[in-house]
């Protein structure tokens, strides 16, 4: 039986808020089953020492957006750092 437009749809019509889509389900399964047999943590700290760009890039894919945070108190920024990476045997860095 199909809907009517302009008729609101049942209470418990379609899928809960918030559930997983199926094939979202199998493959973030089929990801958790990889990095277990790639090695898990040890995979991934060697994966930031070998390949930090794409490290950093799945970093930025699960840290959020925004932060909505309020910050009471005096904020001390004790350390800036740039760090400029030419090649992986040579790194420089200065502290301002």
């Amino acid at each position: 039986m199909a809907f009517e437009a302009g008729v609101p749809r049942p209470e418990n019509s379609g899928r809960k808020k918030g559930s997983t889509n199926k094939a979202t389900a199998e493959i973030k399964a089929m990801i958790e089953t990889a990095l277990t047999e790639a090695g898990g943590k040890d995979y991934f700290v060697r994966q930031a020492e070998e390949n930090p760009v794409a490290f950093m890039g799945l970093i930025a894919k699960i840290l959020p957006k925004q932060i909505d945070a309020t910050v009471t108190g005096d904020v001390v920024i004790k350390e800036i750092k740039r760090v400029i990476i030419d090649n992986a045997d040579d790194t420089d860095s200065e502290s301002i």
